[in-house]
C-alpha cells in the first residue's frame, strides 16, 4: 500500500514527461520548437552559434540523439547537405527519414532568394534551391512557426491543443515584436554594409540596407589577400559603413578591411547564442538591430 501511495504521490507531483524528442539542426529551430512545445518537448540542438552550419560532423553523440528523436528540425534547402543526411541514415531511426512526418524543413513552408540561374561549383557554395539562411526576416519565422506547430500537433495528438495554443500566444508576441523591430531599425534603410558570408541576405532585404561586398570571393571559400584588397579599392569608390560578420566567422579578415576602410567591424549573433543577449529568438533580434543602429549614424 505504501509502495501504491508513492507512485501515486510522484506521478501527482512531478512535472509532466515530455512527449516529443527534438532533434534541431540549428538554434534558431531548437528555440522555436521549445516556444511553441514549452515542457512538453525535450529539444536537442545539433549546432551551436559559434559553429558553420554547413560544416558539421556527424559524430556519434550526434547520431545516438537522432536515433531516439521523434522529429528532426533542419532548415533543408541543402544546407545541412553534408551531415544531416548521415544522421539519418546511421540513426536507423524510420520517423526522421526524409518525406516521414517526423521529418521537418523549415525552407520548405518559405520562399526562398537567390536562386541561382545556373548551378556549377566553380560558382563555390551555391545552393539550387536559394540561400537557405532564412531565419533573419521575422515573417519567415512566422511562417516556419505555424507549420511546425501542425508537425508537432500532428505527432502528438494528445497535446495538439496546447502546441496550437501556445504558437498562437507565440505569434501575438512576435508580430507586436516585428513591428517594433521594423520601427527601432527604419534608420537602417540604403545603409551599405560588408557581409562575410550570404547569410544575412534575409535580414538586409527585410530592413532594406545594401550589401556592398562580400569577404569571401565566392559563396564558401575563405577570403584572400587579393580579393580583400580588391574590395579595398571598391570601397574607395562605393564606401559601406560597416564590415559585418556573424559570430561563427573568423573575424581577421573583417577587421583587416575595417580598419583600412576605416568603418567599424560588427559582430551579430547570427542565431540564438551568439551572444550573451541572443538568449532566445526575441533576444537574437533585439541584439541584431541594437549592434546595428550605430552604424547608421
Amino acid at each position: 500500500m505504501r509502495i501504491v501511495l508513492t507512485t501515486v504521490l510522484f506521478a501527482i507531483c512531478s512535472p509532466a514527461l515530455a512527449a516529443l524528442n527534438v532533434l534541431a539542426c540549428e538554434p534558431e529551430w531548437g528555440a522555436l520548437a521549445k516556444e511553441i512545445g514549452g515542457d512538453r518537448v525535450t529539444v536537442y540542438t545539433a549546432t551551436t552559434a559559434l559553429q558553420d552550419p554547413h560544416r558539421i560532423e556527424a559524430r556519434p553523440s550526434l547520431i545516438a540523439r537522432a536515433r531516439s528523436a521523434d522529429l528532426m528540425v533542419c532548415t533543408g534547402a541543402e544546407l545541412e547537405i553534408g551531415w544531416a543526411p548521415l544522421l539519418q541514415t546511421q540513426s536507423g531511426n524510420p520517423k526522421i527519414q526524409v518525406a516521414q512526418p517526423g521529418y521537418f524543413e523549415a525552407a520548405s513552408v518559405v520562399s526562398l532568394i537567390e536562386k541561382p540561374m545556373r548551378f556549377d561549383r566553380s560558382l563555390g557554395d551555391v545552393h539550387p534551391a536559394g540561400n537557405p539562411h532564412i531565419h533573419l526576416d521575422p515573417r519567415n519565422i512566422e511562417r516556419v512557426a505555424s507549420a511546425l506547430s501542425e508537425r508537432m500537433a500532428m505527432l502528438d495528438h494528445a497535446e495538439a491543443a496546447s502546441y496550437r495554443e501556445r504558437t498562437k500566444a507565440f505569434l501575438q508576441r512576435w508580430r507586436e515584436a516585428t513591428g517594433r523591430w521594423e520601427k527601432q531599425a527604419a534608420s537602417l534603410k540604403g545603409t551599405p554594409i560588408v557581409v562575410y558570408h550570404k547569410n544575412l541576405t534575409y535580414f538586409v532585404n527585410w530592413i532594406g540596407m545594401r550589401e556592398v561586398g562580400a569577404l569571401e570571393p565566392k559563396p564558401g571559400l575563405p577570403p584572400s589577400t587579393a580579393h580583400l584588397s580588391e574590395l579595398l579599392d571598391q570601397l574607395k569608390r562605393e564606401p559601406a559603413k560597416a564590415v559585418v560578420r556573424a559570430a561563427y566567422n573568423e573575424p581577421r579578415a573583417a577587421e583587416w578591411l575595417a580598419e583600412r576602410a576605416k568603418v567599424p567591424a560588427v559582430m551579430l549573433p547570427f542565431t540564438v547564442g551568439g551572444t550573451d543577449r541572443a538568449k532566445d529568438l526575441f533576444g537574437l533580434y533585439d541584439d541584431t538591430i541594437e549592434r546595428l543602429l550605430p552604424v547608421a549614424k
